[in-house]
């Protein structure tokens, strides 16, 4: 848990809640923050799986999967392939496509020339193309006189895609496992006064859930098949999750797929806990699942 990315802090909060309910399952945990010394840490201790609790790059971005691979210690949610394609947002929507699943119009751009100008037009979102927990996002408004003012956090390359108006949506996926199949858990609606941002999501009252999301039959069986496919497109494993927006005069058609995360957050204010229990699934015994799912060659 923790390590050097932007995520840090809430991949700590996820870290401490999921040792916990693994202590309260009646397994030995070591809490080990993630750091430079990583491998000889994991040798020294040398454990029987790794609940990989990190977030962000190094973490979520295939990295430390290689490095589990190379020591042959099981580890959980999805692979090097999976998690390096999910990390990458451009990477992710050209497999959403190849599976004929919606996505708004995207490109990657030179920071620079985002900032001396309107790349598309206006609205637009403007994100790191490697990043997650909606770090370092811009929303530019249809009335938007000028380009974006990006901050220096932003990496020299960034996505900028069609603003899709709408509903916040998301569905967490439990993989197939030991003969089960893959199934979706539950239909969120993510209600905010405005941007669903870093804040919303990790501040206590930032956001509301509604679980599960009050929508048409059709449009909640497209959900739940969108995130489904897109698990199956990316070669996810374990648990992971998929945020989409819905434009309600559209009908079904009006849902957009905008990522997939793989390594969902487990904090207090977390959705994929939520949809869980929703399903009847507690945390403990969500975080026992994830763990007996562990492996090495995911």
């Amino acid at each position: 848990m923790g390590g050097p990315s932007a995520e840090r802090e809430v991949s700590l909060s996820s870290g401490r809640e999921c040792a916990a309910a693994l202590r309260g399952e009646g397994f030995e945990t070591i809490e080990l923050d993630a750091g430079p010394d990583l491998a000889s840490r994991l040798s020294q201790t040398a454990p029987d799986i790794v609940f990989n609790a990190l977030h962000g790059r190094w973490g979520e971005d295939g990295c430390v999967q290689g490095l589990l691979e190379w020591m042959r210690l099981p580890y959980t949610h999805s692979g090097v392939l999976a998690s390096a394609m999910a990390m990458d947002k451009e990477r992710t929507k050209a497999a959403y496509r190849a599976h004929g699943l919606p996505v708004v119009p995207s490109r990657l751009a030179d920071a620079d020339d985002v900032r001396a100008g309107h790349v598309m037009d206006p609205p637009y979102v403007v994100k790191p193309y490697n990043e997650g927990s909606s770090v370092g996002v811009y929303l530019v408004r249809e009335a938007a006189n000028g380009p974006p003012r990006l901050g220096p956090e932003m990496p020299a390359t960034v996505m900028v895609e069609r603003f899709a108006p709408g509903r916040e949506l998301t569905v967490t996926v439990m993989g197939a496992s030991r003969g089960a199949p893959a199934r979706a858990l539950a239909v969120t609606d993510i209600l905010t006064d405005g941007w669903y941002d870093y804040d919303a999501k990790y501040r206590v009252g930032g956001s509301r859930h509604v679980v599960p999301a009050d929508l048409p039959a059709e449009v909640e069986a497209a959900c739940r098949a969108h995130a489904l496919a897109a698990h199956a497109a990316l070669g996810c494993r374990g648990i992971s999750r998929t945020d989409l927006r819905w434009d309600e005069a559209r009908g079904a058609d009006g849902l957009v797929l905008l990522e997939t995360n793989t390594q969902p957050g487990m904090t207090p204010t977390s959705l994929t806990p939520e949809q869980a229990a929703h399903a009847g699934l507690g945390f403990g015994a969500l975080c026992r699942w994830i763990l007996e799912d562990a492996s090495c060659d995911r």
